[in-house]
């Protein structure tokens, strides 16, 4: 008797007969660029908010961090899409991943031992929000380009796959990033930051060998119209603007991980050690999830789940605030990554396969305005309303909000209630 389980193939083969996006090598050279630009993008970033709550003492730093990162990422992705639409993808994305690298060069003289001799805290702290400024303006070109890529590289049956694996491969950056940084932090911040420069020449050797892709879109329109384009078809397509408002504003309100330079410190009372599992536990969850997921695929009411699992995110939020152990919170951490992982993964879905080729780079830029920005919104929501209301009470507050965000849209998104992942689509479903 034959099976259709493929239980008599090597363990190997099997894999690959599960996960056929993985079987095309451009794919595979595009997910390990994917993880060495997360990677050292979440080490830099956990590295330098650690680098200037140490410096301070002040939460509301962390926070304007978080705002002087998204004021570009939101303004530049009012027409980054546009460009990303009409310009070659693979070279656009090198051409970021080498402002990174030039970006994280600057980073590492600032934290030298000879430049802090030389200058103040305040004007350490200043130049820091320079360079972050810098790099959330690189953020509004290098993720809308690196999603439209994607669908280059897939045929459209491999999409929910491709996702996943697209998703697991930021995952995994952001897990290592985080932990990699706090254990590196035992060194020091220049070293520290030397490494994640190091990581990011290992990120433009792997966008060197991804192979350049046809430009889909070649009429030229004037960017004003283009960007109206974009943005009228995500807000007239029901299941792709349910999505991201409800992602935006979950991680919006739920962006406790902003403060975890202060909770480490003032709360559970850990060192850098525990800081950087603290900082992995989110990204732990999410690939524990996105590997499952990869075999389990998310068919029956992914709409339902969705709702469900950011809920879950929210009641996880609540209970980390109001924990003193460091057991506790890790673990709540870990599970709020679990549930973060099958939003991001659905999500994700929704996009490719609602969004037609001509415009993803622009939806792929509202997505960036939407969820990529929310979480430094989150940062700066989370640092002012920690200073307003106390740690504690500012992360409470975060998770009760986001479950009330998931109700106000589970009555007011009907169709992500039957949502449809399969593919089949002919046409995404209208306001």
């Amino acid at each position: 008797m034959h099976s259709n389980k493929h239980t008599n193939l090597p363990s190997a083969i099997s894999f690959l007969i599960k996960n056929k996006a993985l079987r095309i090598p451009h794919f595979k050279k595009y997910l390990t660029m994917r993880v060495l630009v997360t990677l050292a993008l979440n080490m830099q970033s956990t590295i330098i908010y650690f680098w200037v709550y140490h410096l301070t003492n002040d939460v509301v730093q962390l926070g304007k961090l978080g705002l002087f990162e998204v004021i570009p990422a939101i303004l530049c992705s009012l027409f980054s899409g546009h460009f990303v639409d009409i310009r070659e993808k693979k070279g656009l994305i090198l051409q970021c991943v080498i402002g990174y690298i030039l970006l994280s060069a600057f980073f590492v003289f600032l934290s030298t031992p000879m430049f802090g001799k030389q200058a103040s805290i305040s004007t350490i702290i200043n130049l820091v929000y320079a360079g972050i400024f810098i790099g959330g303006a690189l953020r509004a070109f290098i993720s809308p380009a690196t999603f439209a890529l994607m669908a280059g590289l897939l045929p459209r049956k491999y999409y929910a796959n491709g996702t996943t694996w697209s998703s697991a491969s930021w995952q995994i950056g952001f897990v290592a990033g985080r932990l990699l940084a706090g254990f590196m932090l035992v060194f020091g911040i220049a070293i520290s930051l030397t490494a994640t420069l190091l990581i990011q020449l290992g990120a433009l050797a792997a966008t060197i060998g991804i192979p350049r892709q046809a430009v889909v879109k070649k009429v030229k329109e004037p960017i004003l119209k283009s960007l109206r384009e974009g943005i009228k078809f995500v807000f007239s397509t029901q299941v792709i603007l349910a999505a991201l408002s409800l992602d935006m504003f979950a991680v919006l309100f739920g962006g406790a991980t902003a403060l975890l330079p202060a909770y480490a410190k003032d709360i559970l009372h850990v060192g850098t050690i525990g800081f950087g599992w603290l900082c992995a536990a989110p990204g732990i969850g999410s690939v524990l999830t996105l590997g499952i997921l990869s075999f389990l695929p998310l068919k029956n009411k992914p709409g339902i789940k969705l709702l469900g699992c950011i809920a879950g995110f929210g009641l996880s939020i609540i209970v980390f605030g109001i924990s003193t152990c460091f057991m506790l919170s890790f673990f709540m951490l870990l599970v709020g990554g679990m549930f973060d992982a099958v939003s991001v993964v659905i999500r994700g879905t929704i996009l490719q396969i609602y969004t037609p080729d001509k415009v993803r780079g622009r939806v792929a830029a509202v997505n960036t305005m939407f969820i990529s920005s929310s979480n430094e919104l989150g940062a700066v929501e989370s640092g002012y309303t920690a200073k307003w209301m106390g740690m504690v009470p500012s992360v409470v507050f975060g998770g009760c909000m986001t479950l009330v965000v998931v109700g106000v849209t589970f009555l007011a998104a009907p169709m992500l209630r039957v949502l449809n992942l399969s593919g089949d689509d002919k046409a995404p479903e209208k306001v």
